[in-house]
Order: structure tokens, then C-alpha cells, then sequence
């Protein structure tokens, strides 16, 4: 068992020209500003960054120096003001945006491009419907039955 971990250690470390560091950058007055992995000088695996005031401002994951996955982005009062999923550096599927106090917007992206539905919430409920085709606002709804009749194959 220790012959098999040992050679299995040695193909894992020599089987592999990348090379995997653990970069921290700093802003002027010496204050961390992000920190994650980087593989051969492109961010990799999950990354951290942060405002001057040590909050954090984001935090996600990159592939090939792109952000990859799911990602949260916080205002310097450390509230999220925005997650949702990124693939190749765009996002992608729904979006959770803070817009206002209590005014939350779900909002679906297609290649970092508003494209689809966009819902509006305060306090949690729903008081708007809005599409979006190409970034572009093509139509806005505030009653469900009018949203319903003017969409009647619409799916979330």
C-alpha cells in the first residue's frame, strides 16, 4: 500500500508540466486586493477580491483565466448585490440582482446579454415582469393575468 500511494504521489507531482501557485495581489497602501490559484500565469480554480476596506468584493471560480461557475458579488457593506452563473468569462442563466432597497431582479442572460425574462420583486414579491431580447426591453408587465395572457408559453 505505501509502494502504490508513493508512486501514485510521484506520477501526480512529475506527471505534469503546469505549474499550480497561490497568487495574492495587493493595492498601494498594502492592502490584499484578490488572491487564488493561477496554472502557467492564467487564473484557475477559485479566486477571491477585495475592496480596501478588507470586505470582499467577489468571489468565483476561472478556467483558463475565465470565470467559470457560479459567483457572488458583494457591496463594500459586505450585502450581496449580485450571483449567478458564469461560462467563459459570460454570464450565463439567471441572475440575482440587488437594484434598490427590498427591489430584487431575477434576469436571465444568454452571452453576457440580457435575453429573456427579467423578474421584479419587493419585499419578496413579485410586482413586475419584464423581456428582454438582445439587451433590449420588449415588453414590461405589472399584472400577472396580462403577463399570462400576452405569454402563454412563457416558463421560468
Amino acid at each position: 500500500m505505501f509502494v502504490f500511494n508513493y508512486i501514485l504521489m510521484l506520477v501526480l507531482v512529475t506527471g505534469s508540466n503546469e505549474q499550480k501557485t497561490y497568487i495574492k495581489e495587493y493595492y498601494a497602501n498594502g492592502i490584499l486586493k484578490s488572491e487564488g490559484w493561477s496554472i502557467n500565469n492564467q487564473k484557475t480554480d477559485y479566486w477571491f477580491y477585495y475592496y480596501e476596506n478588507g470586505n470582499v468584493k467577489g468571489k468565483g471560480s476561472y478556467e483558463t483565466n475565465k470565470k467559470n461557475g457560479y459567483w457572488f458579488f458583494y457591496n463594500q457593506s459586505n450585502a450581496v448585490i449580485s450571483q449567478g452563473h458564469y461560462q467563459n468569462g459570460k454570464r450565463v442563466n439567471w441572475w440575482v440582482l440587488l437594484r434598490e432597497k427590498n427591489v430584487v431582479e431575477k434576469v436571465q442572460f444568454v452571452n453576457d446579454v440580457r435575453q429573456g425574462y427579467s423578474l421584479l420583486y419587493k419585499n419578496g414579491n413579485l410586482f413586475k415582469a419584464q423581456h428582454y431580447k438582445d439587451n433590449i426591453l420588449t415588453g414590461a408587465w405589472t399584472s400577472i393575468a396580462n403577463f399570462k395572457k400576452d405569454n402563454p408559453n412563457a416558463q421560468f
